[in-house]
């Protein structure tokens, strides 16, 4: 019998109200939880752009470590950080039901200073980078970390035009201002608004708990997502979109690969049967590296590994 669930997580608001998420959760299903507050990588180094320090991996690192000291039974992860392939022994527990995909870009002024020639922006993802250059190639875009209240208190304070963020981060802590737009034309990071949690192998009981927040759907359309990357990446932090959807029957892909100055873009959409989709994430990212994508990818690293 489980005592008590000790639930890893980051201590930024957004990364705690995810667990609390979690937790309640859990306690309504009659299990005893305590949360433990833990500070990342990728939390604490701000000075320095998300891709030179290695992306994947680096908000999800700390948890992974106090997971195997025993000092939590289960991690709750923002699902788009959490590298393809887990450590040895840690496995997916649970994907809980996606929330909403889209970026958004909050912004100062108007909308029409917002896309005029010349503009600043700022994100800290080189796929919105890439996204944003192909449809505004004028535009400056300027490096932004930290949490998302960080980043939107730097928006106030500098001259910039606008920020991109997540759309479901904004939402979940209440922080959506009136002054955002909707970009439902960039293709997600894979897995954008979906929760993992995480836990040991070993942990029969822990897992058995965590199974019954698991959403089948949302899991086959981010693992899907995940695949493209995973056989696109080989490693590298590269500007790759993707997002798979459930349509009555079939589920539907779109996923890009960009230069990350935008100018080279390489997609692909496919639509397949549910009961065929196991490799459609890793034929459409063949059929992407077939296509040029593969001296893309070269020229990314390049540019990645500076």
């Amino acid at each position: 019998m489980i005592q008590k669930i000790r639930i890893g997580t980051r201590n930024s608001e957004l990364a705690l109200w995810q667990a609390h998420l979690v937790q309640n959760a859990l306690n309504e299903l009659g299990y005893s939880t305590e949360i433990i507050e833990l500070s990342s990588v990728g939390d604490e180094i701000l000075d320095i752009p998300l891709h030179q320090i290695g992306s994947m991996g680096v908000f999800t690192k700390t948890l992974d470590v106090a997971m195997l000291r025993g000092q939590i039974d289960i991690a709750v992860h923002s699902l788009k950080d959490v590298p393809t392939q887990l450590p040895e022994t840690i496995v997916q527990a649970a994907v809980l039901e996606r929330a909403d995909v889209n970026d958004v870009i909050v912004y100062k002024g108007t909308e029409e200073e917002l896309v005029a020639e010349g503009a600043t922006i700022a994100t800290g993802s080189l796929r919105r980078t890439a996204q944003w250059l192909n449809k505004y190639p004028t535009h400056n875009l300027t490096d932004l970390r930290g949490n998302v209240n960080t980043r939107l208190k730097k928006l106030k304070d500098n001259n910039w035009n606008g920020a991109i963020f997540a759309k479901a981060g904004l939402e979940r802590i209440n922080l959506l201002p009136k002054e955002h737009m909707v970009l439902d034309w960039m293709i997600p990071a894979p897995a954008q608004g979906a929760i993992m949690i995480t836990a040991l192998d070993s942990s029969p009981e822990i897992l058995e708990a965590c199974k019954k927040l698991h959403h089948e759907e949302t899991a086959l359309c981010v693992g899907i997502e995940r695949d493209f990357m995973s056989t696109l990446e080989g490693g590298c932090t590269a500007p790759i979109g993707a997002y798979a959807e459930i349509d009555g029957e079939n589920i539907s892909f779109k996923g890009l690969l960009s230069a990350i100055d935008g100018k080279e873009q390489k997609g692909v959409f496919r639509i397949a049967p549910i009961d065929e989709a196991s490799e459609l994430g890793k034929n459409c990212a063949k059929e992407v590296l077939a296509d040029g994508g593969k001296e893309l990818m070269d020229e990314i690293k390049k540019v990645v590994k500076k």
